[in-house]
């Protein structure tokens, strides 16, 4: 995939699809130490020892809709060429965690991409609560960009997010959060 956010888009929808009603992606860059980590935490239905085996098998898939599954290898290997790993921890009934590292200088690394459109995406498909924080740790200091759906729907209160005026501030607020952290 030519972004990252298509990986991090494609482990957010099998966090849904497992039945999750709570999702939080975690994305730090950490410049001093060359690293950047992407963590993908749900509430979903987890996945058996079985399961965990066979996550990173393309031709192995739980979904009924098509026989394989390359989400999460195509991620591994993403991150493996840029001197990174993708690990799991999961337990049936409490959810999953998914942890993708990168050099972050790294030639190979594909750019972090379109964030606005993926959050967007996922939370106007229906996704319960998401919360996202994207921190930045350079030589000067930490710069954070954080929301959570809970807090935002709280203060709407019968307003829906999928309302075209609140889907417009989001697309806009997502958008300028990102943005305030690419000025280092």
């Amino acid at each position: 995939m030519r972004e990252l956010s298509l990986h991090i888009l494609d482990a957010l929808q099998n966090s849904l699809e497992a039945g999750a009603t709570l999702v939080e992606l975690i994305i730090e860059e950490d410049l001093p130490a060359d690293r950047l980590t992407i963590t993908v935490r749900d509430n979903g239905r987890g996945m058996t020892e079985e399961q965990m085996a066979h996550v990173t098998d393309p031709f192995f898939t739980t979904r009924k809709t098509r026989k394989v599954g390359l989400g999460i290898p195509l991620f591994k290997a993403a991150a493996e060429r840029c001197n990174g790993e993708l690990n799991l921890a999961s337990q049936v009934g409490v959810g999953t965690t998914l942890t993708a590292t990168f050099q972050h200088s790294h030639l190979d690394r594909a750019p972090l991409g379109d964030m606005t459109g993926t959050l967007i995406t996922v939370i106007l498909g229906g996704a319960g609560e998401v919360g996202y924080v994207h921190r930045v740790v350079g030589d000067a200091g930490t710069q954070e960009f954080e929301f959570h759906t809970a807090e935002i729907k709280a203060e709407l209160g019968d307003v829906p997010l999928t309302h075209p005026d609140v889907r417009r501030w989001l697309q806009t607020f997502i958008a300028e959060g990102e943005a305030m952290l690419l000025i280092r």
